[in-house]
């Protein structure tokens, strides 16, 4: 578990486009990988099963949050939104593309993390998200087009 923490976390800034919520989101999927050890499968795949957790916990969070800011609409700060700071050796092409992956939908942003960047399978990435193998190349499909699109005009993405 210890040597998928990097990953993890960035598996997490990916979904949360915030650190500080990515370092939370990580610490608390190794809290509860931890406690329930138990029912991890020996034999399959610790990394999907850290990331599955990872990505309900998210789900979890983000509902939890859009209620508060229902609530609490003046206060509440928007967890989708980026970061605004860029650091300074970053090249324009760089903060594009992280703005375009910030703008996909979470389903196809996840998709595109899992498979693209932390380098799992198909079958992986399915397992991860609940759905079939099909969907999961379907939307990482959709998701490189999408950035395709932007990086070549700039303009929002759609939905």
């Amino acid at each position: 578990m210890l040597a998928l923490l990097p990953q993890l976390r960035g598996f997490a800034r990916f979904l949360t486009g915030q650190a500080a919520l990515a370092d939370d989101l990580a610490q608390e999927t190794v809290l509860r990988a931890l406690a329930s050890l138990d029912q991890f499968a020996a034999g399959t795949s610790m990394k999907a099963w850290l990331y599955t957790i990872a990505r309900n916990l998210f789900y979890e969070q983000s509902r939890r949050r859009r209620r508060e800011r229902d609530v609490m609409s003046d206060y509440a700060l928007r967890p989708d939104r980026p970061e605004s700071g860029v650091g300074e050796g970053e090249s324009d092409d760089l903060r594009d593309l992280d703005g375009a992956i910030l703008q996909l939908s979470p389903s196809l942003r996840e998709a595109l993390v899992l498979v693209g960047v932390q380098e799992m399978t198909y079958v992986e990435a399915a397992e991860v998200c609940g759905v079939r193998v099909g969907t999961i190349k379907a939307r990482v499909s959709r998701a490189r087009s999408q950035i395709l699109a932007y990086m070549a005009t700039g303009q929002k993405m759609e939905p």
